[in-house]
């Protein structure tokens, strides 16, 4: 829980007197009562997060309120991205009850384990693999690749992940004996598949994982002759910092991701990444700008693969539904809510996971805006699709959505939303087993 912040108060009583705006007036902006302002101004409740960004964008304070508000670095430990693991193996347990594990074990982990008791299947080692063999399974592979990320759209993670999993280990094992061009686009579609395992690993709140997958991807990319997936790299890593509210960091990760010797798709998406990370810094300028460079390198074409595109799929305009989500952070509910209500106009119904994403985003956006009817009417239907995909990030927003809406307790709209949306938001708990 924050703790009261004197530097806050003052320096928002400061600024008010400043703008000759009363607690009245200053309430009215902000959609918080003047007790609750008044509370905060003199150091006795700590500012929620929500409240130091209205107060921000109603003050014009390019940030320096949300700075004050915003718990320092230590609190976020650096994402540090898992080194490889020499010599090693996948090993990964199926139960009959539904759940599954993965985890990475070094070859001599496995024969302590024992021969006997791992059931194993090997291929003729002794010679190169048909070209025939290579070729079809790339063109298969490169097809089903497609069909699993819309299938990732409706259900959970924990579903796909397996499946994934060894598809992944397959392309990586039939590069080994295959000839050089095709090993190549083998180990560049296995980096694919790696890096779709990264982010859905991370739907299951295991970051830690996520970046191993990611590591992993990076490093099939450079097997195969492609380091630019380690720029993209450095945008995952971002996205992780930005869901721990690390703008310093958020914003570090996407300014190296935008290296002119990166593809330009590479280079927009780091810079949605460096706009997410100034929106919560509270820098409008700034964000404005990164989202004006992503819009531009986005327009290009793509020149640096050849493959499955990489980002999201579902957004037919991301620069605009990125532009929504920013508008949340930097203290602009109501113009968040419009632009968010444009973008998910464009959305496919099947795409459930953007739907609910965006969604409960557009809802959070409309609670701010004190429109608490709107917002709950926008919530309810969102919440099967929560429940279907079982999201890690979408219950961040979802547990804010929580927060802001449990203001008001005694609305109709809100009690009846209560039980459901308490039970959705709790923080979804990280796998027992996960790559180290």
């Amino acid at each position: 829980m924050p703790h009261p912040s004197t530097p806050f108060g003052e320096e928002l009583r400061k600024r008010r007197l400043e703008a000759g705006l009363s607690l009245t007036d200053l309430s009215g902006l902000v959609h918080y009562s003047k007790a609750q302002l008044s509370k905060v101004e003199r150091g006795i409740k700590a500012p929620s997060r929500d409240l130091a960004r209205l107060c921000d964008a109603a003050l014009g304070a390019d940030g320096a309120l949300i700075a004050l508000r915003t718990p320092t670095a230590v609190d976020s430990p650096a994402v540090s991205v898992p080194g490889r693991v020499e010599e090693e193996n996948w090993m990964m347990q199926l139960s009959p009850d539904g759940p599954s594990s993965f985890g990475p074990v070094g070859r001599r982990e496995v024969m302590n384990v024992g021969v006997a008791s791992l059931m194993t299947w090997r291929s003729d080692r002794s010679g190169p693999a048909s070209p025939v063999a290579g070729v079809g399974m790339l063109e298969a592979s490169r097809s089903l690749f497609t069909h699993y990320r819309r299938l990732g759209q409706t259900v959970e993670p924990g579903l796909l992940l397996p499946v994934l999993i060894a598809q992944t280990h397959t392309l990586r094992e039939l590069s080994a004996q295959s000839d050089s061009g095709t090993r190549r686009r083998l180990l560049a579609l296995g980096s694919r598949y790696a890096e779709y395992v990264g982010w859905l690993v991370q739907e299951t709140g295991d970051e830690h994982g996520a970046l191993w997958w990611t590591q992993r991807a990076v490093d099939l990319a450079a097997a195969g002759g492609d380091r630019a997936l380690a720029g993209y790299a450095l945008v995952r890593r971002a996205l992780v910092t930005l869901y721990r509210e690390d703008a310093e960091q958020t914003i570090a990760l996407a300014r190296r991701a935008q290296s002119g010797m990166l593809p330009s798709r590479i280079r927009g998406l780091a810079a949605q990444r460096e706009a997410q990370g100034q929106a919560l810094a509270g820098d409008v300028g700034a964000c404005l700008r990164a989202l004006d460079r992503a819009r531009t390198l986005l327009a290009r074409p793509n020149d640096g693969a050849d493959g499955p595109v990489i980002g999201s799929m579902h957004l037919p305009d991301s620069v605009g539904m990125v532009t929504g989500w920013c508008l949340v952070d930097l203290g602009r509910p109501l113009d968040a809510g419009e632009e968010l209500d444009r973008q998910l106009t464009q959305v496919g119904p099947d795409a459930v996971r953007t739907q609910v994403r965006y969604g409960v985003r557009r809802a959070l956006a409309y609670a701010c805006a004190s429109e608490i009817d709107h917002a709950c009417a926008l919530t309810e239907p969102l919440l099967d699709g929560v429940s279907a995909v079982r999201s890690g990030t979408v219950t961040t927003d979802l547990r804010r959505l929580a927060r802001v809406l449990g203001r008001y307790p005694d609305h109709p709209a809100v009690r009846r939303l209560a039980p459901r949306l308490g039970t959705l938001s709790r923080p979804i708990t990280p796998p027992e087993e996960s790559p180290s």
